[in-house]
């Protein structure tokens, strides 16, 4: 049970701490050139809540309140389980190389923040202009950079930790 728990913990870890980069980065971007945040967050809640047919409670405000909390949340939820998908897929010994885990992280960073608002309608990147596709992608590269060197340093850190998962 510890030696499947370890990689669970690890990537969850490494998920937050590549989540916070990501966030980082967007706010830094924000505050750099004054763009607005983006609403697609809870644009996107409401949009998953009404194809779920989930109904969010509240009044007026407390909806408001509470779809503006579930935004960013969703956020942290991908960047976690991304964190620990990426720690059991290189315990079970993918991706063999660290260049090849630098890729395979950034692509399913991208992929996965961006196939919901894409398949919901919330977006469309052939209208997007190169500064909102960079504003994008570096923070998604950044959160797996973070994310691959997190999980280094964790089971470098752990001696005991064999890296695989027991069949």
């Amino acid at each position: 049970m510890i030696r499947v728990m370890r990689p669970l913990l690890h990537g969850a870890v490494a998920g937050l701490a590549g989540t916070t980069a990501l966030n980082i980065a967007g706010y830094a971007d924000i505050a750099l050139r004054g763009r607005p945040i983006s609403d697609t967050p809870e644009i996107t809640v409401r949009s998953l809540a009404a194809k779920l047919r989930i109904r969010i409670p509240g009044d007026a405000q407390t909806l408001e309140n509470r779809i503006a909390g579930l935004g960013p949340l969703t956020g942290y939820t991908v960047g976690l389980g991304m964190g620990t998908a990426l720690s059991l897929a290189q315990a079970a010994g993918w991706p063999p190389t660290k260049a090849s885990r630098y890729v395979v992280a950034s692509f399913f960073a991208l992929t996965v923040t961006n196939a919901p608002i894409i398949l919901l309608g919330i977006t469309d990147p052939r209208t997007w202009a190169t500064s909102d596709w960079i504003s994008d992608i570096i923070p998604h590269v950044l959160y797996a950079v973070v994310t691959v060197r997190v999980l280094d340093k964790l089971e470098a850190a752990d001696p005991s930790f064999d890296g695989q998962i027991p069949q």
